[in-house]
């Protein structure tokens, strides 16, 4: 079953709810990806930013240090 999709009509303000096409059903799983694909890669760039920071910190380094050191 695909999801259901509100449509409105601005002048007669008479909604009509209705299951997707089959056109609008792959955008939506198209953007549902990329989304995905989206926060995936912003969950990585986390991940190297604290693995990043805690190997500064093992080496006695802050960020403030390699700013200094135009880094």
């Amino acid at each position: 079953m695909k999801p259901q999709i509100s449509v409105v009509d601005a002048i007669t303000n008479e909604q009509i709810v209705r299951e997707m096409t089959d056109a609008e059903f792959a955008e939506y799983q198209e953007r549902q990806e990329q989304a995905q694909a989206r926060q995936q890669a912003i969950e990585a760039k986390a991940v190297a930013k604290a693995s990043a920071q805690a190997k500064l910190a093992a080496l006695g380094l802050t960020l403030e240090d390699l700013t200094a050191l135009g880094l």
